[in-house]
């Protein structure tokens, strides 16, 4: 049924709310399955009983997707390592910034967050054989920060096809959380429906509208709930596709800090779990920056020093 499922399969549901569901990101069984009663009777306009039925039809339907050890032992040899383009860098976090996971620099500005996301929108396109993930790379742009000219500078040092480069970047900006979400949910549609081979997703920043739009404490449940779907929905796509996610952060100052630095990530522990890699950013001395590793699951602590340049990250 996996195979050849169709929406209209389901219980109580027709041509007009199967495209109600497919619109509302319930295209398959397991969206469906792990879906609330409430989410899909909001989505398709439907009753929660009948929601249910479908809910239950799709489980009994599923193949869970139960992997032996030895499996994901084979899945984690199709991982890709993007390289940023300084060994030190690269070192501290396993080869690169992986496929199948998360990686987060958060740091204040002028730390190198999206320099560095500049640099990976060109190794994300390198071949395999230079540290490179031979794909197309999404950029979603909540605070406008994305250059072309950018890239045309660093395509042009690297030796590379500038019209070729530009034309394997989608880039587009995101007004408002709602839209960056949605945006984050419409990647999967450029690899099923444009056949597109997406191997790089930069968020920059990750938590803008977010921090804008939810403001004081008693928004803070809300916040971290729309937050959690969407890190979910990145997470998917990296899993789902075996890409690499790519998120900057901003930072908040801690003011019961007494010793040591104070600065800290926002989004708290929805951001901190959903993320694999965490890096610090900060300024170094004479023009350099500093990488810490933050947290990794199965990388030590450790930090590194690396530069940005007119030729891009460089280790000097």
């Amino acid at each position: 049924m996996a195979e050849k499922f169709k929406l209209t399969d389901l219980p109580g549901v027709g041509e007009a709310t199967a495209m109600k569901l497919e619109e509302g990101g319930y295209g398959t069984l397991l969206a469906l399955a792990v879906a609330s009663p409430s989410e899909i009777a909001d989505s398709a306009g439907l009753t929660e009983s009948v929601a249910r039925k479908i809910i239950q039809f799709s489980r009994s339907e599923l193949d869970m997707g139960f992997e032996s050890g030895m499996d994901l032992l084979k899945k984690r040899e199709r991982v890709i390592k993007i390289t940023t383009g300084s060994t030190a860098f690269d070192d501290l976090i396993g080869g690169g910034v992986e496929s199948n996971a998360i990686t987060e620099t958060y740091g204040q500005y002028g730390s190198g967050k999206t320099a560095l996301a500049h640099q990976l929108a060109i190794t994300a396109q390198l071949p395999r054989e230079q540290k490179g993930a031979d794909g197309i790379v999404v950029w979603i742009d909540t605070e406008g920060t994305f250059r072309p000219e950018r890239i045309k500078q660093l395509a042009e040092i690297g030796g590379l096809n500038v019209e070729e480069v530009l034309g394997n970047l989608r880039v587009v900006r995101a007004f408002n959380s709602d839209h960056q979400m949605l945006l984050a949910e419409k990647v999967e549609d450029l690899i099923t429906k444009e056949d597109l081979n997406v191997k790089l997703v930069i968020v920059d920043s990750l938590m803008s509208h977010f921090r804008s739009e939810f403001i004081g404490r008693g928004t803070l449940a809300g916040r971290q709930q729309k937050l959690n779907k969407h890190m979910h929905t990145l997470l998917k796509l990296a899993h789902t596709y075996n890409l690499a996610i790519y998120v900057t952060n901003q930072v908040m100052s801690k003011p019961d800090t007494f010793f040591g630095d104070p600065t800290e990530a926002i989004g708290g522990h929805i951001v901190a779990h959903a993320s694999t890699t965490r890096l610090y950013l900060r300024r170094g001395k004479k023009g350099s920056r500093v990488a810490k590793l933050v947290d990794s699951p199965c990388l030590p602590d450790g930090e590194c020093m690396f530069f940005i340049t007119d030729k891009g990250i460089r280790d000097e």
